[in-house]
């Protein structure tokens, strides 16, 4: 049973075609320049913004999942999130296959994201959450017609030893590693829930390979301990054997450092997530799945074992 994901070279992709190997050795990793997680995986390079590229890279296959990650840019996203979803849908539905859409919480905005779960409405109030908006649409929309098997998997933030551009590593983790004090956005004292990757990973496979989880949304495993920046600040600072100094950085600066860092450009809009408590319920999830999610404090203390070349 080929089960493909395309996407491939992330932080999730990566511990997905670990965690797939549960379930079948037949997984093709599409990206556009894929490398093999296990022996027997299938490369198949692609751009996956090609209509045509996407059509033959699901071509074959039983399950596919969507663990993307277009640049963190509003006019990226706007230009490439749309057509992307539309050319999946279109080709799952042509070679019938069932589709896995990894997915962020950004459609949920406002108050809302003070707890998150599957019933939470979608109520973007940042362009990329209306953007993600639009993309949860396409596939609930693909769901209702009957066209489409589908699952929209949920995660919030997420960390591991994949840096990527998970927040937490940068503001924390990347600080405390050169003496410098940590960051937080807006109040290090509000609850802000963050998922771990492998976690995420087993998660979105056991989902895929549950035929009646399908046309539903799922938040994906996540510790449910109230934890705040501040929290997270601590457990990082533990580990790595350094002072738990914080560094807030309050919109009007994010502001002016995006004057100079491009990508700080991007962060205002999502201060909603920072400036409230931000809760994320998987209860869903570990309660149809008797799944206990990693510990927050566990999480931490791997990520940086592995960080160290140290196995875990």
């Amino acid at each position: 049973m080929k089960q493909t994901i395309l996407g491939a070279g992330g932080a999730i992709g990566i511990e997905l075609a670990k965690a797939l190997t549960s379930y079948t050795s037949d997984i093709r990793l599409v990206s556009r320049n894929p490398k093999k997680i296990n022996d027997n995986d299938e490369l198949f390079p692609a751009d996956l913004s090609n209509r045509e590229d996407v059509f033959k890279a699901i071509a074959g296959s039983e399950i596919v999942y969507v663990t993307v990650g277009f640049a963190y840019n509003t006019k990226v996203w706007s230009q490439l999130w749309p057509p992307f979803i539309k050319n999946v849908i279109d080709a799952c539905m042509e070679h019938k296959a069932k589709l896995v859409f990894f997915d962020n919480i950004y459609a949920i905005g406002g108050d809302n994201v003070k707890h998150i779960t599957e019933e939470s409405p979608i109520s973007p109030c940042s362009k990329k959450g209306k953007i993600r908006a639009e993309v949860d649409q396409q596939i609930l929309d693909a769901i209702e017609d009957k066209k489409l098997i589908a699952i929209i998997a949920r995660s919030a933030d997420f960390f591991s030893e994949v840096k990527g551009n998970s927040m937490l590593m940068s503001l924390i983790y990347d600080n405390l590693i050169k003496g410098k004090k940590a960051q937080w956005l807006s109040d290090a004292h509000k609850i802000h829930n963050i998922s771990y990757a492998p976690d995420l990973a087993k998660g979105t496979a056991i989902l895929g390979n549950t035929p009646d989880a399908y046309n539903q949304i799922w938040n994906l495993p996540t510790d449910s301990e109230k934890i705040t920046g501040e929290g997270w600040v601590n457990l990082f600072a533990k580990e790595m054997n350094a002072k738990n100094k914080i560094q807030i950085l309050p919109v009007w600066l994010i502001k002016v450092l995006g004057l100079f860092i491009p990508i700080m450009r991007e962060f205002p809009e999502m201060n909603y997530q920072y400036d409230r408590d931000y809760f994320f319920d998987s209860s869903k999830f570990n309660k149809r799945f008797n799944y206990t999610p990693t510990k927050n404090a566990t999480a931490v203390k791997q990520t940086i074992a592995l960080l160290a070349g140290k196995s875990v």
